[in-house]
């Protein structure tokens, strides 16, 4: 008996399938974009806190933080566990790549003010991915990887003014990719008592 081997793509569509035209692709949900915006960037804190060796809750019922991010090692001196609040948001309005130091994001004051209270017994973060438009182009997988696009930035606006009369820009900086490494060392300052 002969095993057919798998196909490169997964299982072959029916020819008479409409969801198999290579012009459409295949057929997505309707959700909204924007919701699945925000479950690819859960998605993507996921994947950073498992590489830097963090554990996550949800705040329940959320409040204006999305997610409280944990770091425990030894070496922290104020405690041997910290935590950091995070605040997850996505837009696909700026490019990937964004030119120059900062690219400039929008938030309600509301939002602004939580975000900018000081001082705090907790700090918190903001994260912001940027995302291709079009949804087929947020993952691409293959043997040895799973691509998301494009990327997460995080900055700390504890401080920052409220400036608009009812939403306020602020400026996200391009160097501040936010990966594994980023999330250990704002561990690292918050666990010897500093900020992000």
């Amino acid at each position: 008996m002969a095993l057919a081997q798998p196909e490169p793509g997964g299982v072959p569509a029916s020819p008479f399938d409409p969801r198999s035209d290579p012009r459409t692709g295949p057929l997505r949900g309707t959700l909204a974009t924007t919701a699945c915006m925000e479950t690819l960037q859960v998605g993507y804190l996921h994947a950073v806190a498992a590489a830097a060796g963090c554990s996550l809750s949800q705040p329940f019922p959320d409040n204006g933080i999305d997610w409280h991010v944990s770091h425990g090692a030894p070496e922290h001196v104020v405690d041997d566990e910290v935590t950091i609040k995070v605040q997850l948001k996505a837009t696909y309005q700026v490019p990937p790549r964004p030119a120059g130091p900062t690219f400039g994001f929008t938030l309600d004051n509301e939002h602004l003010v939580k975000l900018a209270r000081t001082p705090v017994a907790v700090h918190k973060i903001l994260v912001v991915m940027l995302v291709p438009r079009e949804r087929e182009q947020w993952i691409g997988a293959g043997h040895d990887r799973l691509d998301l696009r494009h990327c997460c930035y995080w900055t700390n606006l504890a401080g920052h003014p409220v400036t608009g009369r009812r939403r306020t820009t602020v400026r996200i900086p391009t160097a501040r990719i936010f990966d594994d490494r980023a999330l250990c060392e704002i561990m690292t300052r918050v666990g010897s008592g500093g900020t992000p």
